[in-house]
């Protein structure tokens, strides 16, 4: 198995990891609010940024490719934050599978 090059001294974003949190609202819906778990340093790439147009309005979504040291924690529906900025996290892998990084495909919120 090949190795990932990749040096850690490109991680150089400060990043906050948060879990969503549901707290029921008495009327069998929920609110969702976020909670830190981690502080960890990245390295975030932007990958691509797609316009649409929704309802008469232009939408951007922007894609990273973030990387991070390897954590055992991360699941579907958390995110990472950089002061006001949300990515959402999508899917995550350990690229040469030795438990050293995790690369995760995140999409950027409210931007």
């Amino acid at each position: 198995m090949r190795s990932v090059f990749f040096d850690p001294g490109q991680m150089t974003a400060r990043l906050e990891l948060e879990a969503p949190e549901e707290a029921l609202d008495g009327q069998g819906g929920a609110t969702v609010t976020f909670t830190a778990v981690a502080s960890v340093w990245a390295r975030i790439e932007p990958l691509a940024e797609v316009r649409e147009e929704r309802a008469g309005a232009d939408v951007f979504t922007l894609t990273h490719r973030i990387w991070l040291r390897f954590r055992s924690d991360i699941r579907a529906g958390m995110r990472l934050r950089k002061g006001d900025r949300l990515f959402a996290i999508g899917t995550w892998r350990d690229p040469d599978e030795t438990g050293r990084y995790l690369c995760c495909l995140c999409e950027e919120e409210g931007r």
